[in-house]
């Protein structure tokens, strides 16, 4: 059972349970918050380079802090919490006054609707007053908030990019705002205080978490040069990537109740090499001597011995019926080995800045633990089903 929105976070929470989900949700809200950071940090530096400066030029530099955060970025806190452009007013009419005229024949069976109003005479008290009232007063409304919708949605895209189907979707995920869908589910599940899922009732948004995101951003992105950035990014990343790697596996080859101890065990086991052994070998390439490759043909054969068991000794739980992954195990297992490598081809410096990162709710105090709990707002969205091969089992 997975649910519609929140992507890898409702996977990780069903397959692996909610400790490892807990882990995740701040490394996807990490990935969006440095990168929003990352984003308004660059804005600097190319400011400076049209400017023929130096970067640092347009920063205050204080030098009794690290050196890494002691460039304040005034700027990049500017870029943070302004997303309006209002460039992309020019040119203001592309297609000039035919055009508007055009568009507004097009979009006035908007208002056809409003025509069931002047139908409701006989449920009214007074029709000479209310009638007029709710059809101006309807009308008006909804002009002046369509009129304002659509200022908003040009300060946010040049009308060249704005998309037919889904215009404000797209406008927000192109201004870096697409990351409030997830701090708002993950505080749905109470890993995080439930006032940040709150909508505000006159913007139909989830301001609590818009501000929190925002400030966070603008913090890191003031204190933190590009570099620590980028490098505090791909962490994240790569460790979401690894984990939906191991819960694609671990939802291929398990289902609670239905997947015998003895399978499990060797499902655990398999997948156990499968990280220890790619753990030795990036362990080994970032340690050892580039001329040396003897560790490599012992952790390779580990891993490689360890994929095909999986596939061979450990029958699948589930077979999917549309789509799934294809070649599985094998290409979970090399998503693994290849994150973990990446991630150890990082610098230490950047694992130990990135090691304390806050925890705002107990995950213990979640109820529900892993596979297939059944929530509201929960569907069937995976494709496969119980495999054949436990149909006989208990």
């Amino acid at each position: 059972m997975l649910c519609r929105s929140s992507g890898s976070f409702a996977y990780l929470r069903v397959e692996l349970g909610n400790f490892v989900a807990f882990i995740a949700a701040f490394n996807i809200l990490l990935d969006y918050v440095i990168g929003g950071a990352a984003v308004a940090r660059s804005w600097t530096a190319n400011f400076a380079t049209l400017c023929n400066h130096q970067a640092n030029d347009f920063r205050i530099n204080v030098t009794s802090l690290l050196h890494d955060y002691g460039h304040f970025d005034p700027i990049a806190v500017v870029v943070i919490t302004v997303i309006a452009d209002t460039k992309n007013y020019t040119p203001f009419a592309p297609f000039g006054v035919h055009g508007i005229f055009k568009s507004s024949a097009v979009l006035f069976f908007a208002y056809v609707g409003f025509h069931a109003v002047s139908t409701m005479a006989e449920d009214t008290k007074n029709p000479a007053r209310d009638i007029p009232i709710g059809l101006v007063g309807s009308m008006t409304i909804m002009t002046v908030a369509y009129c304002l919708l659509a200022i908003t949605l040009c300060l946010m895209q040049p009308y060249p990019q704005i998309d037919r189907d889904t215009p404000f979707p797209v406008a927000f995920e192109a201004v870096g705002m697409n990351w409030a869908k997830y701090l708002t589910h993950i505080a749905r599940t109470r890993m995080m205080p439930h006032w940040l899922a709150q909508i505000n009732p006159k913007t139909g948004t989830p301001i609590n978490a818009t501000i929190v995101m925002l400030a966070a951003t603008a913090i890191i992105g003031f204190f933190t040069q590009l570099d620590i950035l980028s490098n505090l990014l791909s962490i994240s990343t790569l460790f979401i990537f690894m984990l939906v790697a191991i819960a694609l596996l671990v939802r291929r080859y398990y289902v609670s109740g239905v997947t015998t101890p003895t399978d499990r065990n060797k499902l655990v086991i398999c997948i156990a090499f499968i990280l220890g052994s790619s753990a030795a070998t990036t362990a080994y390439w970032a340690l050892g001597s580039d001329n040396d490759r003897t560790a490599y043909v012992i952790t390779a054969p580990i891993w490689l011995l360890a994929t095909l068991a999986l596939q061979l000794i450990v029958p699948k739980a589930r077979t999917p019926k549309l789509w799934g992954v294809p070649l599985a195990p094998r290409l979970p297992s090399a998503s693994i080995a290849n994150n973990i490598f990446l991630l150890g081809s990082i610098d230490r410096a950047s694992f130990i800045r990135g090691g304390g990162r806050p925890t705002l709710h107990p995950p213990g105090s979640v109820p529900g633990h892993g596979e297939n709990q059944a929530a509201d707002g929960y569907w069937n969205a995976e494709e496969g089903a119980v495999s054949s091969n436990y149909t006989t089992k208990s």
